[in-house]
């Protein structure tokens, strides 16, 4: 006789099916599990077999095989020891084998019978639900599970208790999800005194989604403005809010189910290897431009992040994941993030001709900022000169206008680029930043002396291929911000100046 429960296997955000497989057979009293598992799926056996101690049940006398299907798919993680444990049970007759039918499993198990949580519950409940099949769940884990929607739950919190409920001596009853939380505070536009320029800077990249450069001495708020970016975004979509909880609770970074509406806000050390920044390591683990997902990747101290690792997200940038490549598999996260990354001048921070502060510029500055590639440099829509604060700023009493007054006008003008795309095409993207070239030139409505513009900027060799689309896309910004229906010449002019197109270049150096 053989029993069955199903379980998944994850690669990335992607939960598989993985059919547990379970024979008892006479000979040696062992249990063996085959199916390409690595070390946790392998110590399974005894954390198993002291549940089933700690339960008072023993395991049979007989040679139990644990088969893992399909084979060649790699199993990671310790989230099967509950499907095997339900397997060995189903064969021993403790639990009806039928009962196991219609029902994924995940779990780890305590040597007392408790169900442990795991991570990867919510990507496993949407493959349940597709599956047209429930979910048993450790209870820790069962609020989370819940926002799958459609999806039956059971979340018992041991052994026994799941034994009772398929005996029918005692009912579980399903989870509800857990709740939305507000995230943390997010500092106010307001603290901000002075940098108007950068400020208005801002407003353009949160409004259309776009990447964004400060440079500046120290002390002169770049940190302190890209803190404050979170504060003017609009929430998390219902659909952006699935995405984002799945890539998170992959990474186990989700407690008692609770989800939270505002975008995330992730912001590595530069010492952050290229692993720890899109993603891999043994077991291929989502990295910070994934856990950014739908929100915004802070980069501080930009030319000190490895080149590898700066370069290594020049793909992630314009196609909205990583692909984090293995001999025997491919995953894939999603990646769609907004870049926010902060320089100084140079290595002793002040740098630049008449600063009278390094005496080395301009080799000293041009060599520093030489460190990131101009690829990924030509994929950052806004670059911004960010001043020393003069005293008279700081002497100022706060601006009157905040992140809440800011925050409205950049809700206005993503629903014109939302409205805009669904009188086009039903495809067509809602974020100006990730619109392509042909949804470009029929819906951007350029007048002749912006398209003019734009072509004398390209023919004077200061404009790439992708460095038009992008300064299209940002004008087209900025013509939303102010409810303009076509993009202007003042508009592409703005766009091409962020850019930094037409800015004279560095002198040589002596």
């Amino acid at each position: 006789m053989v029993a069955r429960v199903v379980t998944v296997a994850f690669q990335g955000v992607e939960a598989r099916r993985v059919d547990v497989e379970v024979q008892l057979t006479g000979g040696e009293q062992v249990m063996v599990v085959v199916g390409l598992g690595d070390k946790a799926v392998a110590e399974s056996r005894e954390r198993v077999r002291g549940a089933f101690t700690g339960l008072g049940l023993a395991m049979p006398g007989k040679r139990i095989v644990v088969n893992l299907a399909p084979a060649d798919l790699p199993k990671e993680g310790s989230h099967y020891d509950l499907p095997i444990a339900l397997a060995v049970m189903g064969a021993m007759g403790v639990i009806p084998p039928d009962a196991l039918n219609g029902w994924v499993a995940v779990g780890e198990l305590s040597l007392d019978g408790t169900i442990s949580p795991v991570a990867g519950v919510l990507p496993a409940a949407v493959a349940a639900g597709a599956m047209d099949l429930g979910l048993i769940c450790p209870e820790p884990c069962g609020a989370e599970a819940a926002w799958a929607g459609g999806t039956r739950v059971i979340a018992p919190r041991s052994l026994i208790g799941l034994i009772n409920h398929f005996r029918g001596t005692q009912l579980l009853s399903e989870p509800k999800p857990g709740p939305i939380v507000e995230g943390g505070r997010v500092p106010d536009l307001r603290e901000v005194k002075g940098q108007e320029q950068a400020k208005r800077a801002l407003e353009i990249a949160a409004a259309g989604g776009h990447n964004l450069l400060f440079s500046g001495p120290p002390g002169s708020g770049k940190s302190m403005m890209a803190q404050r970016l979170p504060g003017i975004l609009p929430p998390l979509s219902p659909a952006e809010l699935l995405e984002t909880s799945m890539v998170h609770s992959v990474a186990g970074l989700i407690a008692r189910g609770e989800l939270t509406r505002t975008r995330p806000f992730r912001s590595p050390h530069h010492s952050a290897s290229m692993a720890a920044l899109t993603g891999g390591g043994l077991k291929a683990k989502p990295g910070e431009v994934s856990l950014a997902h739908n929100g915004v990747l802070f980069l501080d101290e930009l030319p000190e992040f490895s080149s590898q690792a700066l370069d290594s997200l020049r793909a992630p940038l314009e196609t909205g994941e990583v692909m984090v490549a293995r001999a025997n598999a491919h995953i894939r996260y999603p990646a769609r993030v907004q870049l926010v990354a902060a320089q100084n001048p140079c290595r002793c921070g002040h740098g630049g001709p008449g600063k009278g502060y390094c005496g080395k510029a301009p080799r000293c500055q041009r060599d520093y900022q030489g460190r990131v590639s101009g690829p990924l440099i030509d994929r950052i829509d806004l670059q911004i000169d960010v001043p020393p604060v003069s005293a008279a700023d700081l002497a100022l009493p706060p601006p009157s206008e905040g992140s809440a007054e800011v925050a409205a006008r950049v809700a206005a003008a993503r629903q014109a680029q939302v409205d805009r795309a669904k009188s086009w095409a039903s495809e067509a993207p809602a974020l100006n930043a990730l619109a392509d070239g042909d949804f470009l030139d029929k819906a951007a409505g350029l007048d002749d002396a912006a398209r003019a513009l734009m072509a004398r900027a390209a023919d004077a060799g200061h404009l790439t291929a992708r460095g038009w689309t992008r300064a299209l896309r940002l004008a087209r910004t900025i013509a939303d911000l102010e409810g303009a229906v076509s993009v202007k010449r003042l508009h592409v002019a703005e766009a091409l100046i962020y850019r930094r197109v037409g800015a004279s270049p560095a002198p040589a150096a002596s």
